[in-house]
C-alpha cells in the first residue's frame, strides 16, 4: 500500500504537516465511501501542476460501483478532470456529472477541497450514481461525509472509523441529536425493538431507549459501547462531528452481533469442555501410571519391572501433553514448550536429584494443532528418554537441546545430547530398542517424515517434517 506522505514528498510540493493532514483524510477514506455510498478519491497536484496525483482511494462496501478508478500512485492530466481542477483552483465545492448525462453509468461528482489556510492543497470526490441523492433521500450522507472530511485535521481512529456492511444500521442526526437520516438496518433493528419512526426522534428519545437492559463500554473505546435490548445485542458507534468544540452532526453505527456474540459463547462452552476433558485424560493417565508403578513393585523379574517402566515414561509423555492441551484448549501447541513438560517429568523420574541437567531449545515456533500432537509428543518423549537413560552414564551434568527450523518445504527437529554417542554404524531400523521402532514409525508412517541418527560427538537425531503437517 503507497504512503501519502512518501507520495506526497516524491511528486508533489506539499510540506510535510500538509503530507500529514492528507494521510489522516486518506487513512480515514473507506469509512467515508461506504457512509456517502460513493467511490471515493483524494487527489494532489503534482510540481509542475499539469497533473493530478491519485493519493488514495476507496469504494463503498455498500453498493455497487460502475466506474473503474485509478490506481493508487497514477497521474492523470489536469484537463482530464475539470472539477477537481476548479475546486483546487478557487476551493470551493463542486457538483458535477461524470460520463455524460445519457450514459447509463454516468456518475454524480461532488469535489472538496482540503485546506491549508485559506488555498485548497488537494481535492476529494465522492462519486454516486446520478439521481441516487434525490431517489433516496439521501443528500445528508455525502454532506455528513463533507462534514467529517472538513473537520479531520487529526487523525481518524480505524477502529472507530472502520468499514460499513450492508448489514450496519446508520443513524444520521443534527447538531440537537435529532435523527435525520436512517437507513434500511437502522429501521429493521428498532423496527425489532418495536419502534415504528426514527425521522424526527431524538437520539435519547425514551422509546428508542426502553428496551435497553445493559451497556457495556470498554476503556480503550469510549465512543463505542455494547447494548443488550429486546433479545438483541446490538455494538453502538457513536461519531460527533465537531467544529470548535460545537457538535454539528453526529453519526451513529449500529451493529447487530447477536449471531456473534452467541457463536462465542458457544465456543467459549465448547473450549472449557475440551479443557476439562483433556485435564481428565490426564488423570486418568497418571492413575494408570500409578497401577503399573505398584504391579512393577510386586514383580521379582528384572525385565518385567523395565517394561513396565518404559511403558509409564510413555504414558507420562501423553499425560504432559493433555496437561499442556487442558490449559491452552484449541489453541495451537508449541513444540519446544511440548518438549520442556516431557522433559520435566522425565528429569523428575529418571535422573537422580543431584545430577544438572542444561537445557537448550533454540530456533522457530513450530505450532501444531492439538489433533497432531499425539503422534509427536511420542517421538519426543522417547527421543528425551534415550537421551536421560543413555547419553550420561557415570555423569553428574549433561546438556539436551532441541533446534528447530522452519522451512518452505519442510520443518527439521534436531534433538540433540552431549554424552556417550552411538554404536558404530547405528541405524534406527536395525536397533533392537521398542523405543526407537516406535519412533521411526511414528515419523514415517504417521507424520510423513524422514529420520536421521549421528552419533560422533554425543547423539543428534534430526527429523525432517513435510509442511503438510504444519497445517492448523
Amino acid at each position: 500500500m503507497n504512503d501519502i506522505r512518501t507520495l506526497c514528498r516524491a511528486h508533489t510540493g506539499i510540506s510535510g504537516w500538509q503530507a500529514e493532514l492528507l494521510q489522516n483524510i486518506g487513512d480515514g477514506l473507506g469509512f467515508i465511501a461506504d457512509l456517502a455510498q460513493a467511490q471515493a478519491s483524494l487527489y494532489a497536484p503534482t510540481r509542475d501542476g499539469k497533473q493530478f496525483l491519485v493519493l488514495a482511494q476507496a469504494r463503498s462496501h455498500t453498493m455497487v460501483q460502475p466506474l473503474r478508478l485509478a490506481p493508487v500512485g497514477a497521474f492523470i492530466e489536469a484537463g482530464s478532470e475539470p472539477l477537481v481542477g476548479q475546486t483546487l483552483a478557487t476551493g470551493q465545492p463542486l457538483v458535477g456529472l461524470r460520463g455524460g448525462s445519457e450514459s447509463p453509468d454516468s456518475l454524480e461528482m461532488h469535489t472538496y477541497g482540503i485546506h491549508d489556510g485559506p488555498d485548497a492543497i488537494a481535492v476529494v470526490s465522492l462519486e454516486v450514481p446520478t439521481g441516487q441523492l434525490q431517489e433516496r433521500g439521501n443528500a445528508c450522507l455525502v454532506d455528513t461525509a463533507r462534514m467529517i472530511l472538513q473537520n479531520s485535521r487529526s487523525a481518524l481512529d480505524l477502529k472507530v472509523y472502520r468499514a460499513l456492511s450492508p448489514r450496519d444500521g446508520v443513524l444520521i442526526a443534527d447538531s440537537y441529536d435529532r435523527i435525520i437520516y436512517a437507513n434500511a438496518a437502522a429501521q429493521h433493528i428498532f423496527r425489532v425493538l418495536g419502534v415504528g419512526s426514527l425521522l424526527g426522534a431524538r437520539l435519547d428519545a425514551p422509546e428508542l431507549c426502553r428496551h435497553i437492559t445493559r451497556e457495556t463500554v470498554t476503556p480503550d473505546r469510549p465512543t463505542e459501547k455494547e447494548i443488550e435490548a429486546g433479545g438483541l445485542v446490538l455494538l453502538r458507534r457513536d461519531l460527533p462531528i465537531l467544529a470548535g468544540g460545537r457538535l454539528l452532526r453526529r453519526v451513529v453505527v449500529v451493529e447487530d452481533v447477536t449471531a456473534l456474540r452467541q457463536k462465542e459463547k458457544e465456543l467459549s462452552v465448547q473450549e472449557a469442555i475440551i479443557r476439562e476433558i483433556h485435564h481428565r485424560v490426564k488423570n486418568n493417565l497418571q492413575t494408570i501410571a500409578s497401577l503399573l508403578r505398584m504391579q512393577a513393585r510386586r514383580s521379582n523379574e528384572t525385565a518385567v519391572k523395565d517394561a513396565l517402566a518404559e511403558s509409564v515414561n510413555r504414558i507420562q509423555g501423553i499425560a504432559a501433553l493433555h496437561q499442556l492441551l487442558s490449559r491452552q484448549g484449541t489453541q495451537p501447541v508449541n513444540l519446544h514448550d511440548l518438549a520442556a513438560e516431557i522433559l520435566d517429568l522425565l528429569a523428575a523420574s529418571a535422573l537422580p536429584p543431584e545430577f544438572r541437567l542444561e537445557r537448550r531449545f533454540t530456533g522457530d515456533a513450530f505450532l501444531l494443532p492439538p489433533s497432531r500432537c499425539t503422534s509427536l509428543a511420542l517421538v519426543v518423549n522417547e527421543l528425551l528418554l534415550n537421551a536421560i537413560e543413555h547419553a550420561f552414564s557415570g555423569r553428574d551434568h549433561g546438556c539436551i537441546g532441541l533446534d528447530i527450523r522452519v522451512g518452505e518445504d519442510e520443518t527439521t527437529l534436531t534433538l540433540s545430547d552431549d554424552g556417550v554417542g552411538l554404536p558404530e554404524g547405528f541405524t534406527p531400523a536395525k536397533a533392537k530398542s521398542l523405543g526407537l521402532h516406535i519412533v521411526q514409525t511414528m515419523v514415517e508412517d504417521d507424520l510423513g517424515g524422514r529420520i536421521t541418527c549421528t552419533g560422533e560427538h554425543g547423539t543428534r537425531v534430526e527429523i525432517a517434517l513435510p509442511k503438510r503437517e504444519e497445517s492448523l
